[in-house]
């Protein structure tokens, strides 16, 4: 069976190859729209004595729990040394923008 290569077929297989790599980025972009949007409030701050973002010191204790227990601490609310709300006191926010958030704060603060 013979097949003809088309510029079309080329340029398709190319995003395909490509689209493991944008992904990423895109949901690197989406968390920190999140955050400037949602986060900052009191991330930015400490309000609350939510850690700041950069902070390693005062992040350091809650990622060496794991992401699992960030992700739902911050989806589910959690009173503890601080006080976090339900999706950061944004309902309208789906778990997985949450996740990204949580994902941008924390590569910003180790």
């Amino acid at each position: 069976m013979s097949q003809k290569i088309t510029a079309k077929t080329i340029a398709m297989a190319a995003a395909l190859v490509a689209l493991p790599m944008t992904a990423g980025t895109a949901f690197a972009a989406d968390g920190a729209a999140v955050y400037k949007k949602t986060c900052k409030m009191c991330h930015a701050t400490g309000i609350a004595a939510a850690p700041k973002m950069g902070d390693a010191a005062a992040w350091k204790d809650r990622i060496a729990k794991g992401m699992d227990t960030l992700y739902t601490h911050s989806i589910k609310g959690f009173k503890g040394k601080g006080m976090m709300p339900p999706k950061g006191g944004n309902s309208k926010l789906s778990d997985d923008e949450v996740k990204a958030a949580v994902d941008y704060m924390v590569e910003q603060s180790k």
